[in-house]
């Protein structure tokens, strides 16, 4: 079934139904180190698969690279010194463009990234804030809520490989004005799988993705923001909820932040003039709700 899902024995238990041995699929979890120039940049936790993408998503994300034509090429190679070490796939030397630098000693991770976290390897939580070369404030996209609310749909539609596992997150791109989705993802990490978007449009020279809604499968975390600020997506949408820190970063940097996106409803955290709304038949209620949607967090 390839590396992205295996199958284990494990024991099924039901109340009713007593006890049975079967095959379960699990998705695959391995780390990969990325280095630059032979460097070693950084460790994360993540399902192979779109691996360059990966990478190229998380140069992006950490203000090393921001136009496709910064990244030159990526290979997969051998353990440490690779001399003589068995490819295993899971190390990724990335080559930038000559004139473009390497990254800077401050960006390289104190330790690995776990595939639920993203910044908690920062050498210094100041540098958590990077700046961003493109300003999605001035993007003047506006969506439809009518549309909004079947993003979370038709991604679920597509995670395939979650279909067979149950265990993967996953992101998508969809293109504001026509509703076509661009781009799919899916990872154990969160974090990993909007990498692997902002990856593909960066290896696509697509960046910065004005006019764009970054949609998740879980909740809406401070380093989802931040990432989707790198690449210039001016609207993150999520189907559980944001955090507090998530909220004030998307508002300082003229983010939309919806989350609770299901159905019909959907709480708008920050510049909400981004989302149209039509006038409800029978009163002046909005698909804008308030307080917390009571969901547990993914």
């Amino acid at each position: 079934m390839g590396r992205i899902t295996t199958r284990r024995s494990v024991m099924k238990i039901a109340l009713d139904g007593g006890a049975n041995r079967r095959a379960d699929t699990l998705a695959v979890e391995e780390p990969l180190e990325i280095r630059v120039g032979g460097a070693p940049l950084a460790v994360t936790m993540r399902t192979p698969g779109a691996d360059v993408e990966l990478a190229a998503g998380f140069l992006v994300s950490e203000g090393v690279v921001g136009a496709g034509d910064e990244f030159h090429s990526a290979i997969h190679c051998g353990g440490p010194g690779t001399g003589g070490v068995e490819n295993t796939y899971n190390v990724l030397d990335v080559t930038l463009t000559p004139g473009v630098p390497p990254p800077a000693p401050d960006v390289a991770r104190a330790f690995y990234t776990t595939s639920s976290c993203g910044v908690c390897g920062k050498a210094s939580i100041d540098a958590v804030e990077t700046v961003s070369r493109y300003d999605v404030a001035r993007d003047d996209m506006v969506v439809d809520a009518s549309d909004l609310v079947t993003y979370p749909v038709r991604l679920r539609e597509r995670q395939d490989v979650f279909d067979k596992t149950g265990g993967l997150h996953a992101a998508a791109l969809f293109d504001a004005a026509t509703g076509e989705l661009l781009v799919l993802r899916e990872d154990v990490g969160r974090h990993n799988a909007v990498d692997k978007v902002i990856g593909w449009a960066l290896l696509s020279d697509r960046l910065p993705l004005r006019g764009t809604v970054l949609q998740v499968s879980g909740r809406a975390s401070f380093e989802l923001v931040q990432k989707a600020v790198m690449a210039g997506i001016p609207m993150l949408a999520a189907v559980s909820a944001p955090s507090s820190l998530a909220a004030e970063l998307a508002e300082k940097s003229g983010l939309t932040l919806v989350g609770f996106l299901r159905e019909r409803s959907m709480n708008v955290y920050s510049h909400p003039h981004r989302v149209r709304v039509e006038p409800a038949p029978s009163d002046d209620r909005a698909l804008v709700t308030e307080g917390t949607g009571h969901d547990q967090p993914r």
